[in-house]
Order: C-alpha cells, then sequence, then structure tokens
C-alpha cells in the first residue's frame, strides 16, 4: 500500500501561484496513476489533473492551462503547480493513487482512486 501527504496549501490572491506537493512512501509513485482533485464546500470532489503509468497528462477544462501536473520518481512526490488562481479555483486538493493503469478518459474520476492523501487547503481571495 502507499501512504499519501500533502502539503503546499495557503491562502492567494487571485492571479497568484501555488505548488502542491504529495510525497508517497511504502511504494514507488512509479507504479501507480496518479492525480490530484479538490473538493469545494457543498460540492462533489472534482478531478483537476491526472498522470498514467505511462507518463502521459491530463487536465480538468477549467485548469488547462493553468495547472500543471509532474511527479519526480527519484524523491517519490507528486506536484501540482498552480498559476493564474482564481477565487473559484478554492478547495481542499486531494492527492490519490492507484495501481489500476487508467485511460485517459478516466484519469479525472475520483472513483477509480483506491488511495487518498489527507488534503491540503487551497483559498484564493478576489
Amino acid at each position: 500500500q502507499v501512504q499519501l501527504v500533502e502539503s503546499g496549501g495557503g491562502s492567494v490572491q487571485a492571479g497568484g501561484s501555488l505548488r502542491l506537493s504529495c510525497a508517497a512512501s511504502g511504494s514507488s509513485f512509479s507504479r501507480y496513476s496518479v492525480g490530484w482533485f479538490r473538493q469545494a464546500p457543498g460540492k462533489e470532489r472534482e478531478g483537476v489533473a491526472g498522470i498514467g503509468t505511462d507518463g502521459s497528462t491530463d487536465y480538468g477544462n477549467s485548469v488547462r492551462g493553468r495547472f500543471s501536473i509532474s511527479q519526480d520518481n527519484t524523491k517519490n512526490t507528486l506536484y501540482l503547480q498552480m498559476g493564474s488562481l482564481k477565487p473559484e479555483d478554492t478547495g481542499m486538493y486531494y492527492c490519490a493513487a492507484t495501481e489500476l493503469r487508467l485511460s485517459w478518459w478516466s484519469r479525472l474520476i475520483p472513483g477509480r482512486y483506491d488511495y487518498w492523501g489527507q488534503g491540503t487547503q487551497v483559498t484564493v481571495s478576489s
């Protein structure tokens, strides 16, 4: 099993940037499909970005062009670089992993993931 711990959240003004990190332990990240999700109060959890085991990436429509997902397998860490932040980006951000080899159309579906971190809060003020 893999354990996931997110960090890097905080409060920023609109237009600012943040980089989230997700440190994995217990297993190598390279074996997993991984992704970032977010959940705002009263809303469903939504997929933000994902990386397949082949290294290909996918992004939600609302963040494409502003966010970038990457992973460093030597550090067993997943990153989410967020730029041009908007108030609607506010929410709890979670990283997730699964041993399934997810196709591109399923990488942003929360139910496809088995392992989750505890989340890190991102608040964007206008």
